[in-house]
């Protein structure tokens, strides 16, 4: 067996004397390399990372699969899946996030982390619906409770009237303002965007304080529902005000200040329209008035006596 070099084949007898008359030549073995870094182990005392073999490791290969996954059209049922997968401790952060907001805080960035739910915003709306209702029908008995000649019966057309009001709210005002910044967005380059997922996520969770408020308008102390309602719409309009100020502090100062007008009005009309569906029976006089209900009545004599002289 022979070392090969350039040019020069050498067997183990000369190789031997080559090293007697060069002692000071430092020789470099390939096997025994191979065998210290075998033995040598990892630094430290600490076990080999399996991790470290693969030059992907699990987080990029789900990233990696995740982007070679194709998307479901946002018409399926698989696409709107992804957005009611989130855990409950999650919505619980966004609830009292949304409860007690803080200057300076975007709902979005701290909250949400570009991982918007319709979970919590779709049981929000709907348990703010039947809160109405039934407050409404507490308060409505509450405040007729002792007059003579009074039967409850309760009032299921507030659920109708509360759901159309409240899911109209949570679904096309952020309709409205996406579709608005959007095209803000288009024409100024340097502003902030929002997805429309995003912001009907933000809208959902701001109406979470409504529903202890309107659980409290039962109390039959008209100075105290104005108290809970003024205190509701500033938590809410807080929570909207500073997630969607970064969105339009850039942009023209009119457009700025009449986007967060709007933004506010439509929310105090959403706390004034909640007030007036449980408290309807305070606008209906008792005795001495005319009631709609009698109304048709009277018009359908009316036509009958106006028929009767034509004829």
């Amino acid at each position: 067996e022979h070392f090969l070099f350039p040019y020069i084949q050498l067997d183990f007898e000369e190789a031997a004397n080559l090293m007697d008359a060069n002692r000071d030549v430092v020789t470099i073995s390939i096997g025994d390399e191979d065998l210290k870094a075998k033995r040598q182990g990892p630094a430290g005392g600490f076990p080999p990372d399996v991790a470290d073999d693969d030059p992907l490791g699990s987080d990029d290969k789900t990233e990696l699969l995740a982007g070679q996954k194709k998307s479901a059209p946002f018409w399926t049922f698989e696409y709107y899946q992804a957005f009611f997968d989130v855990e409950t401790h999650h919505v619980k952060e966004r609830i009292i996030g949304s409860m007690l907001p803080w200057p300076g805080k975007n709902f979005i960035q701290v909250y949400l982390r570009k991982n918007p739910d319709l979970y919590g915003p779709f049981w929000i709306c709907t348990t703010l619906v039947f809160a109405c209702a039934i407050s409404g029908n507490i308060s409505t008995f509450l405040h007729k409770f002792g007059s003579s000649g009074y039967k409850y019966t309760p009032e299921f057309q507030k659920v109708t009237i509360a759901a159309t009001a409240i899911f109209t709210y949570a679904w096309l005002v952020p309709l409205g303002l996406w579709g608005f910044l959007l095209w803000r967005n288009n024409k100024i380059l340097n502003l902030v965007s929002y997805s429309f997922m995003e912001i009907i996520c933000v809208y959902g969770y701001s109406l979470s304080v409504y529903i202890p408020a309107v659980v409290l308008w039962i109390i039959q102390v008209e100075w105290l529902r104005w108290c809970f309602m003024v205190v509701a719409l500033c938590v809410s309009g807080s929570v909207l005000v500073t997630t969607f100020w970064p969105a339009v502090r850039d942009d023209n100062p009119r457009v700025t200040i009449a986007v967060i007008a709007i933004i506010l009005l439509l929310n105090a009309l959403l706390a004034v329209g909640c007030k007036v569906i449980i408290l309807t029976h305070d606008f209906v006089p008792e005795t001495g008035a005319i009631l709609p209900t009698e109304i048709a009545p009277i018009s359908i004599l009316a036509n009958v006596k106006l028929f009767q002289i034509i004829v």
